[in-house]
Formats: C-alpha cells, sequence, structure tokens
C-alpha cells in the first residue's frame, strides 16, 4: 500500500497512520500503534516508512527491489503481558529483503523473501501476495490476499518457550516453520490538491505451528488503520537537473543538560549544555530540494541525508549515526530583503550504529528502553553570511544552531522500539549551497 500513495516519480511525502491490531498473545491488550510516515520514491532508490531499498531492475509493469524493513511484530516492554512475564523480550528485528513484482491492468502480483540480518530470531519468510485494485476519479480500493512462509527459527523467537522459561502455565514449545494467511482491503481518498486519507482493515489466519503454543490465543488476528498523508509531488526542483543546488551542512553540537528538552530549548528557555558527563557530535548533511517557493510562499522542501559521529569521551566507544529526514525552511520575514534569515524544521528518521551514551543514560534513570532507530527531528535558525558581510559570493552560505532530536513518539511506536524520551544536541553549523 505504502508503494502507491505517491503519485509521480521522484516525489516525497510525510504523513501518520494509527494502527490498531489483536495481539497473537495470551491476555494481551489490543495494540494501538502510531506508524509515521516517510516516503520517498525515486527512480532507483525508495523510502516507504519501515522500509527502504533500492531497484535494480525495473521495466514497464514488472521489477526488483532490494530492501531493508523493520519488522513490526513483538510486543512493549513496558507493557508485557502476563504470558510473557519471565521471558526473553521479543523484539522487532531488521530483515534484509528481495521483492519481485509485477502489474497487468488492475491485477498486481509479488514475490518476497526476507531474511532477519539484526541477530534477532535469524529467521526467513517467504511471502507471495495478489492485489486487485479499482480506481476512481479520487479514490482507489485495493482487496489483497498474501501467503507468508515462516522459518522455524522466525516462529520460535517470537512464539517458541525455551525449557528454562517453562512453568506449569507455559510449558516448554519449538514452534516449527508454518504457512499463514492474510487478507485486507485498503482505501485511499485523495482530496484537496495533496492530501490522501488512508484506511484498511486486516486478518491473519497463523499456522498451526504458531497457534498451538502457549503463549499464543488461538485465533484470526484483526487489524485497522487510518491515517493522512502529504504528498510533495516532484515539485519544481527535481534533483536530476544540473542547475539544482546542493546543500552541504557540516556541524559541531553537545548534548543538552537534563530536564533542557526540545521545546524549552527551542523557546530558549533552557539552553544548558551538559557539564556533568558531556559527549559530542559532529557530522555532515547533505541536501537536495524537492520545492522551492512552496504555493507561492516563502517556504522550501529540502530532504537530507547524512552522517553523525558520537564522540563519547570514554563513556562508551564512539559510534556512527545515520539520518534521513525532510527539512521546510520559512524565509518571508520583513528583514529578509537585508539579512536573509531561515527557521528550518526536519521531521525523519534516525539510525545509530550503538545507542548514544546520552539516551542510555537518560533513559536508565527513568527505567526506560532505548532504541537504536528514532524518530528525528531538527529545529535551526540561521543567517546568510553573505548579506551580513555584504558579499554576493557567500550569499547562499548560511552560520546558524539548530538541536539534534532524537525520540520515539513518547512510546507510541512500534517501528521505533515503542521509546518514550531520547536525546538533544546543541549545535552550531555552517551551510552552504552549491
Amino acid at each position: 500500500m505504502l508503494g502507491t500513495l505517491l503519485e509521480e516519480p521522484g516525489s516525497a511525502g510525510l504523513g501518520m497512520l494509527v494502527r490498531v491490531e489483536t495481539s497473537p498473545y495470551v491476555g494481551a491488550d489490543d495494540r494501538v500503534d502510531l506508524l509515521p510516515l516517510y516516503l520517498y520514491e525515486g527512480e532507483r532508490f525508495f523510502l516507504r516508512s519501515n522500509a527502504a531499498g533500492v531497484r535494480i531492475a525495473t521495466q514497464d509493469n514488472q521489477g526488483l527491489e532490494l530492501f531493508v524493513e523493520r519488522r513490526l511484530e513483538g510486543y512493549p516492554e513496558d507493557e508485557t503481558p502476563d504470558i510473557l512475564q519471565g521471558l526473553r523480550t521479543r523484539n522487532g528485528e531488521a530483515d534484509l529483503g528481495a521483492r519481485y513484482y509485477w502489474k497487468q491492468d488492475r491485477h498486481g502480483w509479488d514475490l518476497s523473501v526476507r531474511q532477519d540480518i539484526s541477530s534477532t530470531s535469524k529467521g526467513t519468510e517467504l511471502r507471495a501476495g495478489y492485489g486487485y485494485t479499482w480506481r476512481g476519479q479520487r479514490w482507489d480500493v485495493q482487496p489483497v490476499v498474501s501467503l507468508e512462509w515462516r522459518n522455524a527459527r522466525l516462529n520460535d523467537y517470537y512464539f517458541g518457550v525455551e525449557p528454562y522459561e517453562a512453568d506449569a502455565g507455559r510449558p516448554a514449545y519449538a514452534a516449527g516453520s508454518g504457512l499463514d494467511f492474510t487478507a485486507g482491503i485498503y482505501t485511499r481518498y485523495r482530496f484537496l490538491q495533496h492530501w490522501s486519507l488512508l484506511g484498511g482493515v486486516y486478518a491473519t489466519r497463523a499456522s498451526s505451528a504458531v497457534r498451538n503454543s502457549p503463549l499464543v490465543d488461538d485465533s484470526v488476528q484483526w487489524g485497522a488503520l487510518l491515517g493522512a498523508a502529504y504528498d510533495f509531488g516532484n515539485g519544481q526542483v527535481r534533483w536530476d537537473k544540473p542547475e539544482t543546488p546542493t546543500f552541504v551542512k557540516v556541524f559541531y553540537g553537545r548534548d543538552s543538560a537534563d530536564g533542557c528538552h526540545m521545546v524549552k530549548i527551542m523557546t530558549f528557555s533552557c539552553t544548558d549544555l551538559n557539564d556533568e558527563d558531556p559527549t559530542d557530535i559532529w557530522g555532515v548533511h547533505v541536501g537536495r530540494p524537492f520545492v522551492s517557493g512552496l504555493n507561492g510562499w516563502p517556504l522550501d522542501l529540502v530532504g537530507y541525508v547524512g552522517v553523525l559521529r558520537h564522540d563519547e569521551k570514554g563513556h562508551q566507544p564512539d559510534a556512527w549515526q545515520i539520518d534521513a529526514y525532510m527539512k521546510a525552511f520559512y524565509y518571508g520575514f520583513p528583514w529578509s530583503h537585508r539579512v536573509k534569515t531561515r527557521i528550518g524544521f526536519g521531521f525523519g528518521l534516525s539510525y545509530a550504529e550503538r545507542v548514544p551514551y546520552a539516551e542510555v543514560q537518560s533513559q536508565a534513570r527513568r527505567e526506560r528502553n532505548t532504541s537504536k532507530l528514532l524518530n528525528y527531528l531538527d529545529p535551526s535558525i540561521d543567517i546568510s553570511l553573505g548579506d551580513i558581510f555584504g558579499s554576493q559570493r557567500w550569499h547562499d552560505l548560511y552560520l546558524g544552531v539548530g538541536i539534534s532530536h532524537r525520540s520515539g513518539i513518547f512510546g507510541s511506536a512500534q517501528m521505533l522500539g515503542t521509546v518514550d524520551g531520547g536525546s538533544n544536541y546543541i549545535y552550531a553549523y555552517l551551510e552552504a549551497a552549491l
């Protein structure tokens, strides 16, 4: 479904989905999950919220994709059902996959294979799916059916019971491989110029290898989702045009003091740095514009990707972080014709090679879990150095300050490890349009 939201090649979009789903575990409450939508469909690269990948072979109606996907299974550590008390945590995992798809008129088929690469379950899954699409002027309706073969490692990780975990009400169980069946119907309604409402319902009947587990409620698992997405389109600026500028930002910063959260920093009510056990960051982000002057307003949209290095000052090994985000810049201030001033706000994803020390400490004090993958926010303010010094050559060279913020959206997103909390780094930067 997420792969069909954007209308044009080179488009980007943002949105949110609320997903309500029954749990397969005995006695567990229904799961209400927030799924942030980060969407981009390029000629080769794509981003679909919890999946990112490349197309290595495409034709008019068929293609082959390689992707990395976060598996949305398991349970939140702070909402462990009674049947799972004392068991190892069932975390979500990262899968590497390949998908072959083909389309004919309203029909669509796909075959895919997924393998855990995060050393979580070390499991494998094969999927085969079919969908049929009805299209109206503003709406699409798509019923979908799929078969999912899961090997024993995958099923046993999520639904098995080790001998040392067994008790009177929870005997040891080794789940074997099995075939699941899923059916659903999804719809999209386009309104205004770029907005879409999204919805759907689905049901999964697990294999007997899963249903026979003492951890599992032997019933059909139901789910529903509802949300909205905004499609920026491919804009007035295309990445493949030689005259399109490339933004390069270099920055250096330090983590903020405990209790100095992002809103306080943005409103300048707290800008204290951490002096007790400080850690630093430095990095480079590279951006390309999607839209210049959105709807005729003094508002640009730029897509960024880059690396950040955590200097942990000996508290733990230093580590890398990868950030990808869409950032809006507003520059319509009364004085901007003399000194161009931009206020920016970025929204996207951040993956850390190792959970940063600032987050480890903060979450430990609050007895909360951590995650390598988190939501990324990047508010900033900057000015043109060229306007300050009267140099036209430096007009597109900006000096500014910003916040590198990682968080889990208040523990509401399974994709982000159901983390409630994160970190803030206050940084200074130079950015040039080349």
